[in-house]
């Protein structure tokens, strides 16, 4: 199972996660940050659980290219 987390009020709205995993995620229309397709929010984390293993390695280039270190990924 693949593990993502995204601190939404930090993004700068860089744009490199979506360029990276644009299946996981989106630009907001409305304030310009980054958006965690399908996630839950808890206290500001955004978090989605998949079983899709194939989201992980995208997921790690967008976190591995976050300039304000916002995006974790984990496998578990």
């Amino acid at each position: 199972m693949v593990v993502v987390t995204l601190q939404r009020e930090k993004c700068i709205g860089c744009n490199y996660c979506v360029e990276l995993a644009p299946g996981q995620f989106q630009m907001s229309k409305k304030d310009g940050k980054s958006v965690l397709l399908h996630s839950k929010d808890k206290k500001g984390f955004y978090t989605i659980k998949s079983h899709d293993n194939t989201i992980y390695d995208p997921c790690v280039e967008a976190q591995k290219a976050c300039p304000v270190k916002i995006i974790t990924t984990k496998m578990i």
